[in-house]
C-alpha cells in the first residue's frame, strides 16, 4: 500500500475536508461527543446523589419520539418532536443509570404530576446557566422506530411533593413561575458556549 494519497478515497481530492483540515480516519468528533456525554451523566449523577448546589440547575433538551422514550401520551402530543425540561426546585425521583445510558425523573406539567423515562441518546442539549456550561449533542443516525417505555405507574412521594412546593414558597422575588405553569420551551442559544473562530 502506498503511502501516499492517491485522491480515490472518501476524503476527496486533497486529502482535506471543507474546512481545509487534513481529514482524519479516527472518529474524534464521537469520542469528543461521548465524553461530554460523560460530563452530563456526571452532573445528573451528582444532582441525584447531592441536589444541585447554590444556583445550578440543568436544561435538558431531548427528542420526544426517539426510541425509548417515555412519556405521557399529552406531552407527547403537545411535543411531538423535541421538548426541553428544567431540573431546578421542582423535580423528584431522579434516576441515573450510566449502565442503560437512561435516566428517569418526575416533574410537574400543569399541576399534573409526571414521571418522564429519556434515554441519554435521545438527549440531543444539556446546559447549566450557572456556569454558561452548553452541550449540544448528535442525535444517532439510524434511530429505529420502538415502542415508547413503559412509565412506572407510581406518583411522586409526599415528601418529594411538599420539598417542591417549600422551595417553591422559598425562592428569592422574580423567580417565581408563571401563573398558568405550562411547560415552556426554552431556547438555549443565550447560553451557547462559542468555539474559537465563532
Amino acid at each position: 500500500m502506498s503511502d501516499k494519497f492517491d485522491g480515490d478515497g472518501p476524503i476527496g481530492e486533497t486529502g482535506e475536508d471543507e474546512a481545509g483540515l487534513p481529514a482524519s480516519l479516527l472518529p474524534y468528533e464521537r469520542w469528543v461527543e461521548d465524553a461530554y456525554r460523560q460530563v452530563m451523566v456526571k452532573a445528573l449523577c451528582f444532582a441525584r446523589d447531592e441536589g444541585l448546589p447554590g444556583q445550578h440547575h440543568f436544561y435538558l433538551t431531548f427528542l420526544t419520539s426517539a426510541p425509548g422514550v417515555g412519556i405521557p401520551d399529552r406531552l407527547r402530543a403537545q411535543y411531538p418532536q423535541e421538548m426541553t425540561i428544567v431540573l431546578q426546585h421542582q423535580f423528584w425521583d431522579l434516576k441515573v443509570d450510566a449502565s442503560d445510558a437512561v435516566m428517569s425523573v418526575g416533574l410537574s406539567f400543569g399541576g399534573i404530576p409526571s414521571t418522564l423515562v429519556i434515554p441519554f441518546a435521545a438527549i440531543t442539549g444539556f446546559a447549566d446557566p450557572q456556569v454558561r456550561m452548553v452541550l449540544r449533542f448528535t442525535p444517532p443516525a439510524e434511530e429505529t422506530a420502538a415502542a415508547p417505555a413503559q412509565l412506572p405507574h407510581s406518583r411522586p412521594s409526599p415528601a418529594g411533593l411538599a420539598a417542591a412546593e417549600d422551595a417553591s414558597r422559598d425562592k428569592p422575588a422574580g423567580e417565581d413561575a408563571p401563573a398558568d405553569s405550562t411547560p415552556q420551551v426554552v431556547s438555549l442559544d443565550a447560553f451557547r458556549r462559542r468555539g474559537p473562530g465563532n
